[in-house]
């Protein structure tokens, strides 16, 4: 069903920000084979869909401005946040329909403990990533953030 402009995109490389836009948040994310994909950036959050790799991670990073929402979809991951990145305190695990609140100023990582893509989305508020954002591996995001 298409509730208006734009069209609901073909491939994973749209964004639609700061356009009205509808879409299975689930089905999208399960779908999605790229590490990080922003689908819409406004001006005041974003949304990105993501698949980490079994045994691989998001990479430990903080947003010193930024909260950060993550919901797994599939899979299941190991979260750890915390003050300092030394010092991660708060440990879980979580798997499909977990979601996770990451405060702005908190060191944070996940890593894929299962055998399967973990499969999330992430919303930051405000954006944290460029308009139209794609990085297919981590290597690339890793290569594109490196003065970011």
């Amino acid at each position: 069903m298409n509730y208006g402009y734009p069209q609901q995109p073909s491939h994973s490389t749209f964004d639609c920000g700061c356009h009205p836009f509808v879409v299975n948040i689930a089905g999208a994310t399960r779908s999605n084979e790229t590490f990080r994909t922003a689908i819409w950036t406004g001006e005041f959050f974003q949304v990105t869909l993501m698949a980490i790799m079994p045994g691989d991670d998001i990479g430990l990073e903080i947003h010193p401005n930024t909260d950060q929402f993550l919901r797994i979809e599939e899979g299941h991951g190991f979260v750890q946040i915390g003050e300092h990145k030394n010092q991660l305190d708060f440990c879980t695990e979580v798997g499909p329909g977990d979601a996770v609140m990451v405060p702005a100023g908190k060191w944070h990582n996940m890593t894929n403990i299962g055998p399967v893509p973990l499969k999330l989305y992430s919303i930051y508020a405000p954006p944290e990533h460029p308009y139209g954002t794609v990085h297919a591996t981590k290597l690339n995001a890793m290569e594109s953030e490196q003065g970011y």
